[in-house]
């Protein structure tokens, strides 16, 4: 399987080119186009509650599309929000990533969800993180672009909770407020991820809840009588 990443940072399209008998495995609806020659199966991936759990939980799509290539051909996926696309090669390793940032991955990668605990409930991450394990390509995506950062031992990297794409298994996380009851309450910032440890943190350049905290309010409202 050979990728490329185009039309990136802003508007990312992850272009795959598969041999014979290669397949992938994505998102519901990510397909922009594809070759003749490429079959598509949608299932509810590793069984009912697996996806149930993905879906309800993980933010995720109930089923999942695997595309084979019958012949060589090309596949172009791209993410529902404008932003970035990030290639991730696992070699029997876990990613934890936020809900609706899986893109794509090699079927041999297990994609489930995990319970992180109460604090990514207030994280505002769910009580469940998506955790692909296992060894082959994974694409993930984000609203706006991804930027990497490295935390060093005896370090730690602050992260606004809307701004976090995906993290290592390596890392150790706390949830807390960015500072007191009134910043937390008026200042924009809420709350925040303090990754420690050892390992790399992806964020995203862009915030969903904040492009809704701004768009709600000029939207248009239906009066009652109508």
């Amino acid at each position: 399987m050979e990728y490329d990443i185009s039309h990136r940072p802003s508007y990312a399209q992850l272009d795959l080119t598969l041999d014979q008998g290669e397949s992938v495995r994505a998102e519901a609806g990510a397909m922009v186009s594809q070759s003749t020659g490429i079959e598509v199966e949608t299932k509810a991936e590793g069984g009912l509650l697996k996806s149930l759990s993905r879906s309800v939980l993980g933010g995720e799509s109930f089923f999942l599309n695997t595309f084979t290539a019958t012949e060589p051909g090309t596949l172009k996926l791209a993410p529902a929000l404008s932003g970035d696309v990030d290639h991730h090669e696992l070699d029997s390793e876990t990613l934890y990533v936020q809900s609706t940032s899986f893109l794509a991955s090699h079927p041999d990668i297990e994609v489930d969800t995990e319970f992180g605990g109460g604090k990514t409930f207030f994280g505002g991450e769910g009580l469940f993180l998506l955790r692909m394990s296992g060894s082959g390509p994974a694409f993930v995506a984000s609203y706006g672009a991804i930027d990497e950062l490295t935390v060093e031992p005896g370090e730690s990297v602050v992260v606004d909770t809307g701004h976090v794409v995906a993290f290592e298994e390596t890392l150790d996380f706390d949830v807390r407020r960015v500072g007191g009851l009134k910043s937390t309450l008026f200042s924009g910032e809420g709350l925040v991820c303090e990754f420690s440890g050892e390992g790399t943190v992806w964020t995203q350049t862009r915030s969903p809840d904040a492009f809704l905290s701004w768009l709600v309010p000029k939207l248009p409202t239906q009066s009652s009588g109508q």
